[in-house]
């Protein structure tokens, strides 16, 4: 099942109050959602998607999540799987905000070995 984006809006504020407070603190654009699917360009179309980005720029920071990829994604899947996943998408970009916020970044390093190893396992690796 493919939720419309409304829907998707009102799981995602649902979602996003079950979070503590202290995680907004200096996300001064809060979490958003855009409609279009994000693709990752290092990868085969359809291959790979961007969920969601925590974003740090002239806006300020806030985090964002893609309607269209989940539903490239997730077409097939129930009402409580895309809520499982919009919960996982939200927590991991906090995570992304809270650790460049404290100037760690554990998961940034997580994310591109993930990335690698998926690049790798399509023979898609770049040399280095």
């Amino acid at each position: 099942m493919v939720p419309t984006y409304e829907q998707m809006g009102d799981w995602l504020e649902e979602i996003a109050q079950d979070f503590p407070d202290a995680f907004f603190e200096e996300l001064d654009g809060g979490i958003q959602l855009e409609e279009e699917a994000r693709p990752d360009p290092e990868f085969p179309p359809g291959e790979m998607y961007i969920m969601g980005e925590y974003c740090h720029d002239m806006l300020g920071r806030y985090i964002v999540l893609y309607y269209g990829s989940f539903a490239a994604l997730m077409a097939e899947d129930d009402e409580e799987t895309w809520k499982d996943e919009i919960f996982a998408t939200v927590a991991h970009e906090f995570t992304h905000h809270m650790e460049e916020t404290a100037g760690l970044h554990a998961l940034d390093d997580k994310d591109e070995e993930f990335l690698r190893q998926a690049r790798e396992e399509l023979g898609r690796e770049k040399k280095r």
